[in-house]
């Protein structure tokens, strides 16, 4: 059991610190050659595809109003705790990734 534990932490990888990331404001971070949007929500933090799914604006770049991220772009919108679409233009959600903090460490797990 415990085992099985371990080797589930290992798909998890340290994506950033929690100094790293302020309440209300993003940041995109590297995951293994993809780039995912961390946001701090209220001291809580969620993942997602940092690529806008219109026309491919960074989301990291837009503006986050409380679980709402704006593509900078074109003004789309997505929920941070899901990727799905809040606002048009786009129509398809953006990837939501698994996310956890231990200690000051935010991690995110890896795509399978």
């Amino acid at each position: 059991m415990t085992w099985e534990i371990l080797e589930l932490s290992t798909d998890f990888v340290k994506v950033a610190e929690t100094k790293d990331i302020q309440p209300s404001n993003m940041r995109a971070v590297d995951l293994e050659g993809e780039r995912v949007c961390i946001a701090n929500v209220e001291e809580s933090y969620y993942a997602i595809g940092n690529v806008c799914t219109y026309l491919g604006g960074p989301l990291n770049e837009g503006t986050l109003e409380g679980y709402d991220v704006e593509c900078p772009w074109h003004g789309s919108k997505f929920d941070v705790r899901t990727g799905e679409v809040t606002r048009p233009p786009a129509q398809k959600a953006a990837a939501a990734c698994e996310i956890k903090v231990e200690g000051n460490n935010i991690l995110v797990r890896k795509h399978q």
